[in-house]
């Protein structure tokens, strides 16, 4: 009888695991259609349907650790380039990928972007809340940003960020937009706090970061799947399960950066992804912290200058700022 019971437990747990992986996509190595690439970088590739539907992704993984590789962003004053014209302005690096949004009026990054240390971009300033009228209804968002420090650490933040200061002022926990009247403490203090909606008091300190990008929302925080989209004020209504083109960034827990690009408004052949799927996949992939970028018409990766999915419109997207990979 134990025996028998022993079988079925067994023969219970082989379905469960076998249910569990095919939840997963299976992904291949494809770093032989990208030569030449260094030891520490690979490129994957999947075509296994998202939750029934078309799909085909890429994502890039690089050591941090890795002293022969840098990384770095580039960004554009009023002007935007596509992903090949970055790829030739910086000699050919090895990997290219869009970041922020933008607007394409003033063609202004609407989010945090660091290079060499120096703040060059700031997150937009002010939305106007639902139903608001005048300035006294805008909330001023805490949108988020991935950063690479000199020492090659990496961290994912909801920032602040304005002319006032050399450097963006960072809260490790999503913080739900405030009134700009409230936002004149952060210029007084190298580390202030706000009060929390919960029992957590939220501390911040200013993001010393020698290159960073921002987008929104956050997908990942500690391994778990957290996206903080209505604290960021980024997609309404039904958008956020929408599937769509994605980019995104996110780094494992032994110093990894995972470049993500999932291809999108091809029927039938890649659907997209929703944020929620974005950020499963991510999990999968083994990112403890994770967050999404421009996504849509902009998403675009470039290795070695070559494309990875095609963009939706057929076409590279002019966009404003990158994220670089470099071999030195």
């Amino acid at each position: 009888m134990r025996t028998v019971l022993f079988r079925i437990i067994n023969y219970s747990l082989l379905i469960i695991n076998s249910v569990i992986a095919t939840g997963q996509l299976t992904w291949v190595n494809v770093d032989s259609l990208y030569q030449p690439l260094p030891a520490s970088v690979h490129v994957f590739k999947t075509t296994d349907t998202l939750d029934g539907k078309a799909n085909i992704a890429f994502y890039v993984i690089a050591d941090l650790k890795d002293k022969k590789l840098s990384f770095d962003a580039d960004t554009t004053l009023n002007r935007r380039f596509t992903p090949s014209q970055f790829y030739q302005k910086n000699n050919k690096p090895l990997v290219v990928v869009n970041t922020t949004f933008f607007s394409f009026q003033t063609n202004q990054n609407l989010n945090v972007v660091i290079k060499d240390g120096k703040l060059l971009a700031y997150n937009v300033q002010s939305l106007t809340a639902p139903g608001g009228i005048d300035s006294l209804t805008n909330d001023f968002p805490f949108r988020s940003a991935i950063g690479i420090r000199k020492n090659r650490s990496i961290d994912i933040a909801w920032l602040f960020s304005d002319s006032a200061s050399k450097r963006p002022f960072a809260f490790q926990v999503p913080v739900f937009p405030t009134k700009i009247a409230l936002l004149k403490n952060f210029k007084s203090s190298d580390a202030i706090s706000v009060d929390a909606k919960d029992s957590e008091h939220r501390f911040v300190k200013k993001w010393k970061m020698q290159t960073a990008v921002g987008g929104g929302p956050v997908l990942l925080q500690n391994g778990s799947i957290r996206v903080t989209n209505e604290e960021e004020m980024m997609f309404r209504g039904k958008r956020i399960n929408e599937r769509e083109p994605r980019t995104a960034m996110g780094y494992t827990k032994d110093n990894k950066i995972i470049i993500l690009v999932v291809q999108g408004r091809f029927p039938n052949i890649a659907e997209g992804a929703t944020l929620t799927q974005e950020a499963k996949i991510l999990q999968d992939l083994g990112c403890w912290e994770a967050l999404n970028l421009d996504g849509g018409g902009s998403s675009c990766m470039l290795v070695n200058g070559k494309e990875t999915i095609k963009p939706s419109g057929s076409v590279q997207r002019a966009v404003p700022a990158v994220f670089i990979i470099k071999n030195k």
